[in-house]
């Protein structure tokens, strides 16, 4: 069967490609409140490619928090290979990011473009453009032999990029409806070009927002400098005193419990092809690496912790000049998690430390924005084994396993809540510019990822 549906995968490819800009198209901004109707639409439009392909039972589940009403999920299911057949699930977004700056586009972000064998839009490949590889091998197998050879049940979020809670809480309270022996996620990268690649480890994350608020009101500095409290200067001192020049964070007991990898996996780290002055040049663009001292690059984006700033709203920010000490300052901070860290206990330290140290005459608060714990797979089982067999017959290479330095909340829900481990089987590259501009896919990828979704599927169903 699987020899079929491949060809049939092959020779539909340009439809695929064509469809996929059509989801590109749609500004699906999770966190802005201006796309609401965009981001449904996008949902809409997956849960319309699912019934087209033939999976059953499709229909948009709403989701709200406490706070605010959610985007919608997406649900399918194809329940007919036998109860004795394994049923995976199926996990992707539609969601993206919002794509300033905007003026560093080559092309607009929401009209893709093709250029060198890659699509370049926000979104591209992530994740819309791996989540859509996974309705186009559905569509490839069933319309190869009429069936899947694996019970197959599909869920698709709208809210990964904003932290994932309606799905967390869906997964929580209704897990039954997700019953499945594993779960596919292709929201990974592959380590470098031409390398099948299974991610088997994703970091955690705590972000947060840190508000200090000095006087009542905006104040003239020059009447009020040099007596009144500057916000902006105490968060800048706060953040400062967060992390050392050495890169180590100095939170009290950041660093308890934190499990050290393995030293197989560490010698398999050294082992991968990994210029690091590329890395630097390339990829990254700065004048030298930073971070943690004693590390290798790889230790440090995949095994240790992390502090990052993303932004400083507020104060004066227009053109020219006001002398104006402003009444508060704010700063978006996460970090990232590694095993043996818990998301709760990480974010109550930090909180007490960053009250200790607050300088005189303001006052601060720190809020959790969304969170996620890290997770490390098990490579002891079939469905690893058979991912990694796909992927290698695809490339024509032997598959490499590593972690990854980004979160999925969704993959230790999956863990925790259905007990079911996750195959990360991605196929994103280390250039693809997520979250930034000009993100891209290289279309290469996209169709062996449909090919390896195929060949995954038929030896799960196999017993390979």
């Amino acid at each position: 069967m699987s020899e079929a549906a491949v060809g049939f995968a092959k020779a539909n490819g340009e439809r695929f490609v064509e469809e996929l800009k059509a989801l590109l198209r749609i500004p699906s901004i999770s966190t802005s409140p201006e796309h609401v109707e965009d981001v449904r639409k996008a949902a809409e439009f997956v849960a319309d490619g699912l019934r087209k392909v033939g999976i059953e039972n499709v229909r948009l589940i709403e989701t709200s928090t406490a706070e605010r009403k959610g985007h919608p999920l997406v649900y399918g299911d194809w329940l007919n290979a036998g109860k004795e057949a394994p049923t995976v699930l199926l996990y992707g977004h539609y969601d993206v990011q919002p794509a300033e700056p905007l003026d560093e586009w080559k092309s607009p972000p929401f009209e893709p473009e093709i250029r060198d064998g890659n699509i370049y839009a926000r979104g591209a490949v992530d994740d819309k453009g791996q989540m859509w590889m996974h309705v186009k091998a559905l569509e490839s197998l069933i319309t190869a032999d009429g069936k899947l050879p694996v019970n197959v049940r599909v869920i698709v979020e709208g809210e990964e990029e904003v932290g994932g809670e309606g799905i967390a809480a869906f997964v929580r309270e209704h897990g039954e409806q997700l019953k499945a022996d594993a779960a596919l996620v292709s929201d990974t990268e592959m380590f470098a070009p031409e390398l099948p690649t299974l991610c088997v480890g994703l970091r955690g994350m705590i972000y947060t927002e840190l508000e200090v608020k000095g006087a009542a009101t905006d104040l003239h500095s020059g009447m009020y400098g040099g007596a009144a409290p500057n916000p902006f200067v105490a968060i800048s001192q706060i953040i400062a005193k967060l992390k050392g020049e050495d890169g180590r964070i100095s939170i009290p007991g950041f660093y308890d419990g934190i499990e050290e990898p393995t030293a197989d996996e560490l010698k398999a780290w050294k082992s991968l092809p990994f210029d690091e002055e590329e890395y630097r040049s390339h990829e990254v663009g700065s004048t030298e690496l930073t971070g943690e001292a004693g590390y290798s690059v790889l230790e440090r984006t995949w095994s240790r912790p992390t502090m990052d700033v993303h932004g400083m709203p507020g104060g004066f920010i227009g053109a020219g000049a006001k002398t104006v000490i402003p009444a508060k300052a704010t700063a978006k901070i996460s970090f990232r998690l590694v095993p043996g860290m818990k998301s709760e206990s990480t974010f109550a330290k930090y909180k007490k430390f960053v009250e200790e140290i607050a300088p005189k005459g303001v006052t601060v608060e720190v809020r959790m924005i969304h969170s996620g714990e890290p997770i490390v797979v098990s490579t002891d089982n079939k469905y690893v084994r058979a991912a990694t067999s796909a992927m290698a017959e695809v490339f024509g290479k032997d598959t490499v396993f590593v972690r990854g330095g980004g979160s999925i909340p969704i993959v230790g829900d999956f863990v925790r809540e259905l007990g079911i481990p996750t195959v990360m089987m991605g196929f994103g590259l280390p250039d693809d510019n997520l979250h930034a501009p000009n993100e891209k896919f290289h279309l290469a990828n996209f169709h062996r990822g449909i090919e390896s979704i195929v060949l995954f599927l038929d030896k799960v169903g196999a017993g390979v």
